[in-house]
């Protein structure tokens, strides 16, 4: 019988360096997940939502190349929880069967990690049970605020809307088996940290 891999949940507000830590991870041999990704391709042109993206919210939330417009769904979905409620009764339960799909692949291909890249894991209701260890990158808000406006170049009042809607650091950090606190890291430290977390998950 096939040994079952570890399920590793990897969770962090925007900004914090998951993305990194994601990258260090496959590069020490685990198969990833991601969960925002995943989204990004359903709700691309000809993507599994976009069907029922029209049917719920109108033409209007998809662009002319056929593909959900991000920036206007964010708007509405900040502006009112039913329909940010919509959204994710849309989105979340095509993208646990996408993320399920990938990670029974991962299995046969006899992968022993897989980490499941997951920014709102914390705020999800069936992500647990589907995992052996949350590890959760921290670092301060201002940090966050920082990192994305450099990187993106979003407003301030826009990233801490972001912010705003996800869980807060107490919640993310109650919720940890392991956290990495990427603060003052330079890149070589935290990918060093990052491969010591490494071989306790077994790679």
């Amino acid at each position: 019988m096939q040994k079952q891999p570890q399920r590793i949940g990897l969770t962090g507000g925007i900004g914090s360096g998951k993305s990194t830590v994601a990258r260090v991870l496959v590069a020490c041999g685990a198969a990833l997940v991601d969960a925002d990704a995943i989204s990004k391709q359903l709700t691309a042109p000809g993507g599994a939502a976009i069907d029922r993206l029209t049917q719920q919210f109108g033409s209007e939330i998809i662009t002319a190349e056929g593909a959900m417009d991000r920036d206007r769904m964010r708007q509405m979905a900040f502006a009112d929880p039913a329909v940010k409620k919509q959204l994710e009764s849309v989105i979340h339960p095509l993208v646990s069967l996408e993320s399920d799909r990938q990670a029974t692949k991962a299995t046969a291909a006899g992968h022993v990690c897989i980490v499941f890249d997951i920014p709102l894991l914390v705020e999800s209701t069936h992500w647990h049970q589907k995992l052996d260890r949350v590890l959760v990158v921290d670092c301060p808000c201002e940090t966050q605020i920082a990192r994305v406006t450099a990187r993106n170049g979003l407003p301030r009042e826009v990233i801490e809307k972001i912010i705003a809607g996800q869980a807060s650091r107490r919640q993310r950090r109650a919720a940890a088996d392991a956290c990495v606190y990427n603060e003052s890291l330079s890149l070589p430290e935290l990918e060093k940290l990052v491969r010591q977390m490494a071989a306790c998950f077994g790679l």
